[in-house]
Formats: C-alpha cells, structure tokens, sequence
C-alpha cells in the first residue's frame, strides 16, 4: 500500500510542473464545501498529477504505451512530451473526438479500438510488448495513485480541514491516493462517487471483493470502469468509507450549477462528486470534493446541457 509519504513526494515531483488549482466555494452550494477544481489542471484533469509523476520516474526517452477513454490519454501524452518520450495511446473508437484531438495534439500516436468487445488491458500489453515500451497503466500502479492523491493533498492543505472528502471513482487512482493522504490529515470520512449505471465499486464493497461488470452505459465516459483495480482495491476497500452512486441526469444537473454559478465548465465524469452533494448524498460537517476535470467540447456540452 502507498503511504503518505509517497503523495508528498508526489508533491514534490509535481511542483512547479502541475498546477495548484485553487480551492473555490460558493454560497449558493454552502460555504462548508470546498471544490478542488481539476479542470483547471493542465490537460484539463487530475490525471495529469499520476502521469507525469510515473512518466518522470522513467529513464529519458523510454518509449510509453498507455489505455484510456481520454483524461489519461491526454496526460500520458503530454507527460511524455515534456520528458521527451514517444506515446502510443489506445483509445476507444467512440471516445470523445476533443480527446481524441487532444491527445494527438500533444503528440502521441493513437491507436483505436472498439470498447465493448475488446479487452483495453490485453491490447495495451500486448502493444507494449511488441513496441518494447513501458505500459503506463491509468491507475493501478502505486506513482499513479500517489500522483494522482496530490489533489486532495493540496485541497486539505488549502481548504483547511475538512470532515468528509468527496472523490470520483472509476478505476480507483483518485480515490486511493487521496483517501491515502485524507487518512493522515485527520478527514473522517472519504466518500466514493460513480454513475449509477457503473456501480462496480458498490457492488464490490457489498460483496467484500472485486466484482466485474460490462462496460457501462453512462455520459460519464471516464469512469466506464468494469472493475475496480487490484492495487487500488486494496487501498480504498481499508481507507474509504462509502460509495455511493448519481444518475446521469443528476451529473447533467451539477454541470449546469457548474456552468451557471461557479463559471467551470466540467466533464460529466469531473461533476459525480458536485451531484452528490447537490443531491444530498453526502451531508454534516466541512465537505471537499474533489472536480476531476473538464475534458468536454462546446458542442457536447451543449448537447448535454439542452442550449
């Protein structure tokens, strides 16, 4: 398991590379909520902390594989430009075209795949092997995790303390290395957030083990995770108190008080945490919640939004 230490020295890594976004708040939400807005991090998500953390770690120049719906592809691609490695990223065929776009643009070459019949984890390693790369997995790996608990670091650092944190949750990066460092600051309680369509985490916290489902149909396209990863189980299945889980409609709902009241446009996957406490989910005391990101083009957004 990772420790706080390793997310400090995350920090360390990061500094003066990846942005400390601020910490807002809003009256009309509750001055006893704190939001960490990830969108506002450089490729547009928190993914940006884990990617960059690993890709640094890794000798100059070494080739890098990675899988992702879009927020790690971007990451990794940028990453590896800033150290000055090629990137092979595989994404899925009906990805978001803004990732897509975003990805290519920081230079990586793209290789497609289709998400509901092919396996992401045996095509990476397999494109890893015969690439002779490094597979730059999205959160099951322990600079990933630290990397990525830098963001609820920074948010209790600056928010002061607070008695519940509120984090997205697909793979379980996020939620690992930040319950991680939420542990050590004193939070009380560290509550999970997905789809409800994609409810792996629920299920798998019933059932006391990991539990696979099929790729779930939700707009939040980055937290269609089929299973909770094995590092990061191990991790949140201790330190994470509840997840629960929002519709589609709620995520669109806490777009919208996004838009109209903070001024952030955020990605559906960015906004389950928002929806969660705009729906009461999670109530009492200081809350920070963690706004992954804000990968998401005008054109869907509007689409999403109905203007």
């Amino acid at each position: 398991m990772i420790a706080v230490d390793d997310v400090r020295r995350a920090a360390g890594v990061l500094e003066g590379v990846a942005h400390r976004t601020p910490v807002i708040a809003s009256r009309t939400l509750g001055e006893h909520i704190s939001l960490k807005p990830e969108n506002l991090q450089r490729s547009g998500s928190f993914k940006f902390r884990g990617a960059y953390n690993k890709v640094s770690s890794l000798p100059p120049g070494t080739p890098l594989v990675a899988f992702s719906s879009g927020n790690h592809a971007q990451a990794v691609a940028l990453a590896a430009r800033l150290v000055g490695s090629p990137a092979t990223i595989l994404m899925p065929e009906d990805a978001p075209a803004s990732k897509l776009a975003a990805t290519r643009g920081y230079g990586a070459e793209v290789v497609t795949y289709d998400r509901y019949a092919g396996d992401r984890e045996a095509i990476g390693a397999e494109l890893a092997a015969a690439r002779g790369a490094e597979l730059v997995r999205p959160y099951d790996d322990e600079l990933i995790m630290a990397g990525a608990g830098t963001a609820a670091l920074e948010l209790i650092e600056d928010a002061g303390a607070v008695d519940t944190l509120v984090v997205p949750v697909g793979g379980g990066g996020l939620i690992s290395g930040s319950a991680t460092a939420a542990q050590a600051l004193g939070v009380r309680r560290v509550v999970g957030v997905e789809p409800k369509a994609g409810d792996d985490w629920v299920r798998s916290f019933a059932a006391g083990h990991p539990v696979v489902i099929d790729v779930p149909r939700t707009i939040a396209d980055g937290l269609q995770t089929t299973s909770p990863g094995a590092l990061t189980w191990e991790v949140s299945s201790q330190l994470v108190d509840e997840i629960v889980t929002v519709t589609d409609a709620q995520i669109v709902e806490a777009m919208r008080f996004a838009f109209e009241r903070l001024k952030l446009a955020i990605e559906p996957s960015g906004a389950v945490g928002l929806a969660a406490v705009r729906a009461s989910l999670v109530t009492g005391g200081r809350i920070g919640v963690i706004v992954s990101g804000g990968n998401i083009d005008a054109g869907r957004f509007s689409e999403l939004l109905g203007v």
